[in-house]
């Protein structure tokens, strides 16, 4: 890697929007939209297929799949019992400096105790599926070795609880808390974390196999890659170009490791990966904004679809890259054929749009939430999903995050009046409900968040919950948007 390409790797991640609550963060700008792989343009009206304009009585599919989205270090707590490990959040956020107010998961919204309660309020909303993550640190405390009973039996307790209230379990296997123990060995800068995530996904798959009908891989490998080691502000804490790709190679190998994985226990169900997806858009007409926006496109998206689903990488990033980068030099023989082990699905999360200026750097078009690098561009939702089917072919999709942060304050009534998050959540919907009219086998949705959680580096600032969380009491309060949402899966639309 060039000396100056390391200086814009670093500058990119410097001023382009760093997500700190669910999903991912700097470097380029999602998925592109109008012509082809890479957008330099919203796409037009004609393009987006039907009106844009607001419309009454949206109904979804009758098959169509309505849930909610948490992660274990975000909402379980509980964080030195039953056997769990310490993973590269627990060290994270109790490092002096590195999270808001010094917020830890060492409590959460307790979920790991709650759960009979939290899955009865899911039962009670109407749920069809419930997206959750399964510490790796409660089934290996070190990432290696036996497993550990008390953990596989908490997430079993949990799916047998999801499936008597006719929720479906949809279960993440690495949503972002690596056993310190193997980052400690060099965690995803080693190609052996890579073999060590398969020798888990076995452990599971074969523990929880048949009460899990959906499976995801890996959560947002370009926020572990971006925030964790380009930025520095998500664990392991890292600014270190040469590392970040190496680490995109090595978190897509364990993904195909556990999908190959996953295949030979027979199980009956279905597993892919999930990965935050944004559009990126030329903020001018002129050539060189396109130019950069093609190749911010590239480190955005490309760098982390064309892998799985193509079987390579994106020529112009190894090129911008160089061949002596560490990605470059640390793909093997046969690992891209294991990357592309073929899958069943495709979960997406979008949250914002990304507006790339001909110098390569970022520009705001769209009003921001809370979180200084979200920009609310419902339309952007739409072009990523169809951006995906007309690239890479009519693969099933899931979202599984989308939604608005926001600081929910509850009243005296004991109600949130979170109107803002309801505005995003139709928006966000109607854009959806246009790109499967539009020819997107998109199969289900799934809300960022559940509950109000830890929101990593920002810790318990921000609030994407459906549900209020007195952190105190840990009493859950359905906010406005619950009850809007509940009527929404009652009527299959709005």
């Amino acid at each position: 890697m060039s000396m100056l390409t390391r200086r814009r790797l670093l500058q990119r991640a410097a001023s382009s929007p760093a997500p700190t609550g669910a999903t991912g963060t700097p470097l380029g700008a999602a998925a592109a939209v109008a012509a082809g792989p890479t957008t330099a343009a919203p796409a037009s009206d004609e393009d987006r297929g039907p009106s844009a304009e607001p419309q009454v009585a949206l109904r979804f599919p009758a098959t169509f799949g309505w849930g909610a989205a948490t992660s274990a270090y975000q909402v379980e707590g509980a964080a030195k019992e039953d056997g769990r490990g310490e993973s590269v959040w627990d060290t994270f956020s109790r490092t002096p400096g590195r999270v808001s107010n010094g917020d830890t998961g060492d409590v959460a919204a307790d979920h790991y105790h709650r759960w009979p309660a939290d899955l009865d309020l899911m039962r009670d909303l109407g749920l069809d599926s419930y997206r959750f993550s399964i510490s790796w640190t409660r089934i290996q405390a070190d990432g290696t070795g036996t497993p550990n009973q008390r953990g596989l039996d908490f997430y079993r307790r949990l799916a047998d609880g999801l499936r008597e209230r006719g929720i479906a379990p949809m279960a993440t296997l690495f949503h972002w808390d690596l056993p310190q123990a193997l980052q400690d060995k060099g965690g995803w800068e080693s190609r052996d974390t890579a073999a060590r995530f398969a020798d888990y996904a076995d452990i599971v798959f074969r523990a929880l196999g048949e009460r899990i009908p959906v499976w995801l891989t890996v959560n947002e490998p370009k926020t572990v890659v971006q925030n964790g080691y380009l930025r520095g502000h998500h664990a392991p804490g890292l600014q270190d170009p040469d590392a970040a790709y190496l680490v995109a190679h090595h978190l897509h190998l364990a993904h195909g490791l556990a999908v190959q994985a996953f295949r030979a226990t027979g199980e009956p169900g279905r597993i892919g990966p999930a990965i935050n997806l944004h559009p990126c858009y030329a903020a001018d007409d002129s050539p060189a904004a396109a130019e950069a926006t093609r190749l911010y496109d590239g480190y955005e998206n490309r760098l982390y679809l064309d892998p799985i689903l193509r079987g390579s990488y994106p020529t112009d990033v190894l090129a911008d890259l160089g061949p002596t980068s560490r990605l470059a030099t640390g793909i093997l023989d046969g690992d891209l054929d294991v990357i592309s082990s073929p899958v069943d699905l495709l979960a997406v999360q979008y949250y914002t749009p990304i507006y790339v200026t001909a110098d390569g750097g970022t520009e705001q078009r769209w009003p921001t939430s809370v979180a200084n690098w979200q920009q609310i561009y419902p339309d952007g939702f739409f072009d990523i999903l169809t951006r995906v089917t007309r690239d890479y072919g009519p693969i099933p999709l899931t979202v599984t995050e989308n939604g608005l942060p926001t600081r929910d304050v509850l009243a005296a009534d004991d109600t949130v009046d979170d109107s803002a998050r309801v505005e995003f959540l139709r928006d966000h919907l109607a854009a959806a409900h246009r790109a499967i009219a539009a020819g997107v086998p998109l199969e289900s949705y799934h809300v960022w968040s559940l509950l109000d959680n830890f929101e990593w580096e920002v810790g318990y600032d921000q609030r994407f919950g459906l549900v209020y969380v007195d952190y105190a009491t840990q009493r859950r309060i359905l906010k406005r948007s619950a009850h809007w949402y509940r009527k929404v899966i009652s009527d299959n639309g709005f």
